[in-house]
């Protein structure tokens, strides 16, 4: 299994968090390998109830999950997600006393200044969300021109990634105050390579990357972190 030989990669690994997020069907099977990793949910339903097909937070948590990817760029393009449904979702996760993984970014990017949109999903995902539950809100940069499933993908530079950070810390302390927006960690995604982490970690702005495909190869996904960790 993926999960089994990913640990034998990364035990010696130190000073990084890692979290690998499975298709719900896996989180059980996955969760019973990790002891170095903790288990992530790739998204979650807003509420528990009557809702056939859908997977509560409260479910979640039961299964051990600790993190929840929310807002990916896939979930807003290809199912419709509002910003105002990744809001009901977020406020699920964190009172369920998980952690959330916020996705944003631009679908295409003029010059170099950020997109307003990025800001604009920000503040409509965390709207009344309590600035203590700041601490347990990642938020993920993933432009989605630079996502490798993109036709023509090429991934953002560490100075673009740099400049994201800067505004997003901006928007977040616009929020909920300086100290609140710097307990929030940031992290980079699109075409996530063992190539160019380095450079994202040291120079980028940021604290960690969220990996898509790139973590489907447990060896590349390995060097990844082990980079990430010496780059820190």
């Amino acid at each position: 299994m993926l999960a089994r030989a990913l640990e034998r990669e990364v035990k010696k690994i130190r000073g990084v968090e890692i979290v690998i997020a499975p298709p719900y069907p896996f989180l059980v099977p996955v969760r019973r390998e990790l002891k170095k990793a903790k288990l992530g949910a790739q998204d979650s339903f807003w509420t528990g109830g009557p809702y056939t097909g859908d997977i509560s937070p409260e479910q979640l948590a039961t299964l051990g999950v600790k993190y929840v990817i929310i807002g990916h760029s896939e979930r807003r393009i290809y199912h419709g997600e509002t910003d105002s449904l990744i809001n009901k979702k977020m406020k699920a996760v964190l009172e369920a006393g998980m952690s959330s993984i916020l996705c944003v970014g631009e679908r295409e990017r003029i010059g170099r200044d950020i997109p307003a949109i990025v800001g604009e999903q920000i503040r409509g995902a965390l709207r009344e969300i309590p600035p203590r539950l700041y601490r347990n809100i990642c938020i993920a940069y993933e432009p989605v021109w630079a996502i490798s499933t993109t036709p023509g993908a090429v991934p953002d530079t560490p100075e673009n990634s740099f400049r994201a950070s800067m505004y997003i810390r901006r928007v977040l302390a616009d929020m909920a105050g300086k100290k609140n927006s710097g307990s929030v960690r940031i992290l980079y995604g699109g075409s996530v390579s063992q190539m160019n982490i380095g450079s994202f970690v040291r120079d980028g702005g940021v604290g960690g990357a969220l990996v898509g495909s790139a973590s489907l190869n447990r060896k590349t996904f390995g060097e990844i972190i082990r980079i990430a960790s010496r780059a820190r």
